[in-house]
């Protein structure tokens, strides 16, 4: 039988007794410092009956969020903090915290407030009723997600979701959702083969269990989805990339990592971004071609350089002094498979005089190169 909630937040409780949590609510933060404690208050109000922990993991918040939990959990026994050093990423945040709980559910919630945990009972019911996952839907039966979105956001929301459902292979109203539960032994089976990359871990898990055979009843609660509470959106152009070079590796049966495809696309714009600085130097100012060609290809790498390290790598960007190192770094890595791409082609021309064959070789293995040593060296 569950204990209260109210006696799982006091340090040693009236009976003398511990009581385990059967619930752990994994709450992601980056500069959520005023959200944290009325989400917790909002949480033991909402689960009476329900014995739970909250785990907020915290991307080293710049606004004190970390201080904040761990404020809190001088004053209440079932709140802790894990604060990351050098890592970000919402999916990553959520593996770490879920994989840190002990309780047989694990819940995952945002905590601007804008998911509503009054559903969380009614989630843990089915759970209890036999459902290996249960999602809190934004679009389904009674939901709505107008309070929470622009019209822009909600039609970019309703996109996802319609992407999403291709690669999720069944009748899913909102698994792009950020609420949710899910057995913590469902967790563990999947857990080694999910992405870190990105931040739609629902989606992710749904993904892998199909692609693993492991069969889930999934059922989903509606909710009327909420303004944020306080702070900032994190959502960007940024997040809506990663999201798509993950939907693409997800359509790829997970072979090509997410972060792969982003390397390969910036390498693109970066060809763009030569090619334009080639015809600038040499049809307007006139430079001979190995010049504009040389200061082209510098060009080319740094734009690929930093561009990685916001999207790509948005998770250990480098700062200060190892960015100018990282640079130096990314360029000679870069040029080596530059000589890569130069003899795997002429070897492939030389063998069947297919220009466009040897030349899509050598891009390839020159993309494979380097973002397999930059992502060993540059971004470690």
């Amino acid at each position: 039988m569950f204990a209260s909630s109210s006696d799982a937040t006091r340090a040693e409780p009236s009976n003398g007794e511990w009581s385990p949590p059967s619930l752990s609510i994994i709450v992601p933060s980056f500069n959520e410092r005023e959200n944290i404690e009325a989400l917790f208050h909002k949480l033991d109000e909402a689960l009476v009956g329900i014995p739970f922990e909250m785990i907020v993991v915290d991307d080293n918040s710049p606004d004190g969020s970390a201080e904040e939990t761990k404020r809190l959990a001088q004053k209440y026994s079932n709140i802790r903090c894990i604060r990351r050093f050098d890592r970000r990423g919402l999916s990553s945040a959520c593996i770490e915290g879920m994989a840190s709980a002990a309780s047989p559910l694990v819940a995952v919630i945002d905590a601007d407030h804008q998911h509503d945990e009054r559903i969380l009972p009614k989630m843990v019911e089915a759970m209890k009723d036999g459902a290996d996952l249960v999602v809190g839907s934004r679009y389904t039966a009674d939901a709505t997600a107008d309070a929470g979105f622009s019209s822009l956001r909600l039609k970019g929301s309703h996109l996802a979701t319609w992407l999403a459902s291709l690669v999720t292979g069944r009748p899913i109203s909102d698994p792009m959702s950020g609420f949710f539960i899910v057995r913590r032994d469902r967790f563990d089976e999947v857990a080694p083969h999910l992405s870190k990359e990105g931040f739609k871990i629902l989606l992710d898990i749904i993904v892998v269990c199909r692609r693993n055979d492991i069969e889930l009843d999934i059922r989903e609660i509606p909710y009327q989805f909420r303004s944020r509470h306080a702070g900032e959106s994190k959502m960007n152009s940024l997040v809506v990339v990663q999201f798509l070079g993950l939907w693409l590796s997800q359509l790829t049966g997970g072979r090509l990592p997410a972060s792969f495809l982003l390397f390969s696309l910036v390498g693109l714009s970066g060809v763009a971004v030569h090619m334009a600085a080639l015809g600038l130097l040499t049809m307007i100012f006139h430079q001979i071609f190995v010049v504009g060609q040389i200061v082209a290809t510098i060009s080319a790498m740094t734009w690929n350089f930093f561009l990685n390290n916001s999207l790509t790598y948005s998770d250990r960007r480098l700062k200060g002094p190892a960015l100018w190192k990282g640079l130096i770094g990314f360029c000679l890595i870069c040029s080596l498979g530059g000589i890569a791409n130069i003899s795997v082609a002429s070897a492939i021309f030389e063998f069947g005089h297919q220009v466009p064959i040897a030349g899509l070789a050598g891009a390839l293995m020159s993309s494979v190169f380097n973002y397999s040593v930059t992502r060993i060296f540059t971004w470690k």
